[in-house]
């Protein structure tokens, strides 16, 4: 605060930041979250953003497992 007002500067840059974090940690596609920042390209929005996203790894794998379990089963019998 300024002066006993909010400052201006710099609430911009926070609310994109809280607007892209809230949007990726809830599974927006970050190519959606990467065009309603007006970034350039989606590998920018990944780049500043991907903290919020710690367990994409793990849910890659999942769902890759779970994609192949329906193949593997059929396999089987």
């Amino acid at each position: 605060m300024v002066n006993g007002a909010w400052s201006t500067h710099g609430a911009a840059p926070r609310s994109a930041h809280t607007h892209a974090s809230l949007m990726l940690s809830h599974g927006v596609h970050p190519k959606i979250v990467s065009e309603r920042l007006g970034h350039s390209t989606v590998s920018l929005t990944l780049d500043r953003y991907s903290h919020v996203l710690p367990g994409l790894q793990e849910a890659a794998a999942q769902a890759f497992d779970q994609a192949l379990a329906p193949h593997a089963q059929a396999q089987v019998h």
